[in-house]
């Protein structure tokens, strides 16, 4: 997340529902990692075989070496953040939170030297990503992607970014689990995102790391740091050891599209084709996502249903408020169907079965 210099309270501070079995936990974006090293842990490409104290820090020192010089800081009117560089053409890769509102910004790469000016391509809310553009390509280089599709629990990774205005800083951590779904509500430059297939890590939460890099021992990106957790229990104190960064897969095709099309055309995402709003009960309770308007020709006004219907589940997984429904939503496929079962107007339930079509990306 961006935070203003020299100022610990994070700027447009969120607070974020996990999914996917990680119950009673709030996460807001910004994300460094920590936790007990091993170089012979799972990993993706040609990390390190040997063991040993001193192999294990060559490992390190060689990953910083071959990743940090891809990582910059992104400076706003409102604050600062982490991107990575994408191509010799000046793409860089950020959070959409990190970029906010903002169409100008400065970037100074992890090396040093000048900032530079850059500016927006596109910005992608519902996912958290967004690219940018510097107008001096000179002396950029460029990350190695690797493959989070073949990551595996335990894997070490490497965090790179700027946490509270430090500049290229590197934290260690493991792989602590994946496939996590995570939201974040609706705020300051963002429509709430819902984040699927989430790479989870331990993490020593920092503002300033979203957007930066989440790079295995080969020395590739296989995430970007975006969300970090807090306890409620704790009085919204730093849980240890739970982050989350959106998966290099995802980047990638996000950024791909963006830097071709000028916006996401592909969310690969599911979608009913309605807009829906919270609807909450006599007791202050949300009871169900109340449908205000259906798109026409989606799945939904062919399976009929209608304004004023009240979403209770789908696939039988409630679904009280609409940050919950977008989180059913975020783990189907477009084209499959799904039971929704709905709360009519005049008191009847009924179960309606829908087509999903696909979820636009502005």
């Amino acid at each position: 997340m961006a935070t203003t210099p020299g100022n610990r309270r994070v700027r447009r501070a969120r607070r974020h529902v996990i999914t996917a079995g990680v119950a009673g936990v709030l996460v807001v974006s910004g994300c460094g990692l920590t936790g007990p090293p091993d170089v012979t842990g799972g990993r993706t490409g040609n990390a390190p075989t040997s063991t040993g104290p001193v192999a294990e820090e060559q490992a390190y020192e060689r990953t910083i070496r071959q990743v940090l010089p891809s990582i910059v800081q992104i400076t706003t009117r409102g604050g600062l953040g982490s991107g990575v560089v994408y191509d010799t053409n000046g793409h860089i890769v950020t959070n959409a939170h990190v970029v906010g509102k903002s169409t100008d910004f400065e970037v100074t790469l992890a090396t040093g030297g000048k900032p530079r000016k850059a500016k927006l391509v596109a910005s992608y809310p519902l996912g958290d990503l967004a690219v940018i553009r510097v107008t001096d390509r000179s002396g950029l280089a460029p990350a190695a992607f690797g493959d989070s599709n073949k990551l595996r629990v335990g894997q070490i990774v490497l965090a790179m970014g700027n946490p509270l205005g430090l500049s290229g800083s590197v934290t260690n951590g493991i792989i602590s689990a994946l496939g996590r779904t995570v939201t974040e509500p609706q705020g300051e430059g963002s429509p709430g995102a819902t984040i699927t297939n989430a790479i989870q890590t331990s993490a020593s939460i920092n503002p300033g790391n979203s957007g930066g890099a989440l790079a295995n021992l080969a020395g590739q990106v296989i995430g970007i740091p975006t969300l970090a957790a807090i306890n409620p229990e704790l009085g919204g104190g730093a849980a240890p050891g739970i982050g989350f960064a959106i998966p290099s897969s995802t980047a990638k095709d996000v950024a791909d599209q963006i830097i071709k099309h000028g916006r996401v055309t592909n969310t690969r995402r599911a979608a009913l084709g309605v807009r829906v709003n919270t609807v909450v009960g006599p007791d202050g309770k949300p009871v169900g996502v109340g449908v205000a308007q259906v798109d026409a020709n989606s799945g939904a006004a062919k399976a009929g249903i209608r304004p004023g219907d009240i979403i209770l589940n789908v696939n039988g997984k409630p679904t009280p408020t609409a940050a919950a429904l977008a989180e059913v939503l975020a783990t189907l496929r477009p084209g499959s169907k799904a039971s929704v079962e709905l709360l009519h107007p005049d008191g009847k339930t009924t179960t309606a079965t829908v087509t999903l079509g696909v979820l636009s990306g502005g």
